[in-house]
């Protein structure tokens, strides 16, 4: 647990949300808040859990192909002891894949005057709510909800719809397994189809 030197005085911390279906740009919305944040001369670290494994471990990559280095860690207690003293900005990528001590972590660093930026899905691929999302998002004082485009119609998408895979909530897939849907042209997912 970092100690109360941590504490930044007079800078107040705060909590945002960049959130949506897969394929909506929250991990570039993600990156381009970090970039700000290094243009302006904060001190930013990145963390991503380890059950995305599409990419290296210690890099955190858009769909567009921009990097920032990324620490990859186990859970949200480990992400907490790996917080420098003196970082200004945090951003966290795929919050929906940590364990529910994340609601705790976020608000502590942003109560100790960090900005904390989460991207993650807020619902599953059956509509649900998808981890520690829904907590972290009644906490945030900003969220944004991006979307997708649908692959069927070319509207706006907010449902990520399994197109391939199991049954279990979590599985860490891409264009092969996943489809961005909007309400209208999604479908329940069964297997075998």
């Amino acid at each position: 647990m970092p100690s109360d030197a941590m504490i930044h005085e007079g800078r107040p911390g705060r909590l945002e949300v960049v959130t949506g279906g897969m394929f909506s740009g929250k991990s570039e919305e993600l990156v381009r808040r970090l970039r700000r944040a290094l243009i302006a001369r904060q001190t930013i670290q990145v963390f991503k859990p380890i059950l995305d494994s599409r990419h290296g471990p210690e890099v955190l990559v858009t769909r567009d192909n921009r990097t920032v280095d990324a620490c990859t860690v186990a859970d949200s207690a480990e992400l907490l002891r790996r917080v420098e003293p003196e970082v200004e900005v945090i951003g966290i990528d795929e919050a929906q894949f940590f364990d529910a001590g994340l609601v705790d972590v976020v608000s502590q660093l942003a109560d100790r005057g960090v900005r904390v930026i989460v991207a993650g899905l807020d619902q599953d691929y059956e509509r649900r709510p998808f981890g520690p999302m829904p907590q972290i998002l009644a906490l945030a004082e900003f969220v944004d909800k991006v979307h997708a485009v649908c692959v069927c119609c070319g509207g706006l998408a907010h449902y990520s719809q399994r197109i391939a895979g199991g049954q279990e909530q979590v599985q860490v897939g891409d264009v092969e397994a996943y489809e961005a849907r909007c309400r209208n042209c999604y479908e329940p997912f069964r297997t075998g189809h």
